[in-house]
């Protein structure tokens, strides 16, 4: 059994190259027996392909998905140019 950092490692890699994520903002991390992904992605679609990606990846953890889904927004206000 390898150590818990390069399980992460491994992950990080397979988020970044696997086209169903293609994902480099992604924290990881593993205590014990549970996976935790932090970060923000763009969509609920991206928050569940980066979950169901980790589950392939690290089949034998419990996943705790908390990645938070960024909205974007209008701006409130016009850029001044110069």
């Amino acid at each position: 059994m390898q150590p818990p950092q390069y399980d992460v490692a491994h992950l990080a890699d397979r988020l970044a190259q696997d086209p169903r994520t293609a994902e480099l903002g992604v924290r990881a991390r593993i205590h014990g027996d549970a996976l935790y992904l932090e970060g923000e992605v763009m969509s609920e679609e991206q928050k569940r392909m980066v979950g169901e990606v980790a589950r392939e990846q690290l089949p034998g953890l419990r996943l705790h998905n908390d990645l938070r889904v960024q909205h974007a927004r209008r701006p409130d206000h016009g850029e001044e140019l110069s």
